[in-house]
């Protein structure tokens, strides 16, 4: 069986095992299942992000991905938290969300250049494009990642 042609599908990866999946544009996202664990796509909240986790969502998510890098210890990363988590369905499935703990991840954290924290980082096309520090509300998480893709 042929696939279809890449203009036809997007490429999402599980935020559960990681596998890349196809879905039809034709389709609405939010009903996507992984074919391979069969656990929804998308379920409005973000995945915990692995240094692995991350990379495969850069490098093979069709969609951009809005990383919020923040570790347990810190009162503005855990006052964040919820908001982050509010942000999420109403940002997917056009945007991926992931948190990635800077401690349990230093080695990528400090690729990325992270110096304070919480900071959100957007990617497009597997790129950098937007990085905003310090805590923020629902309402400027979602204004924030709209305004950047408005521009990207």
């Amino acid at each position: 069986m042929m696939s279809a042609p890449a203009s036809t599908e997007r490429l999402t990866v599980c935020p559960h095992c990681a596998a890349v999946n196809r879905l039809p544009k034709d389709k609405p996202a939010t009903e996507g299942r992984c074919g391979q664990c069969h656990q929804a796509l998308f379920d409005g909240h973000p995945a915990e992000a692995t240094t692995a986790a991350f990379e495969r969502q850069i490098a093979r998510s069709s969609q951009p991905v809005l990383v919020d890098v923040w570790a347990p210890w810190c009162g503005p990363c855990r006052m964040m938290g919820p908001a982050f988590a509010a942000a999420a369905p109403r940002l997917e499935p056009a945007i991926r969300l992931l948190k990635l703990n800077s401690d349990a991840e230093p080695e990528l954290s400090t690729r990325l250049g992270i110096r304070s924290i919480p900071t959100m980082l957007l990617f497009v096309g597997g790129k950098r494009v937007a990085q905003v520090s310090g805590a923020m509300r629902t309402e400027q998480i979602v204004s924030w990642v709209r305004q950047e893709m408005a521009g990207a």
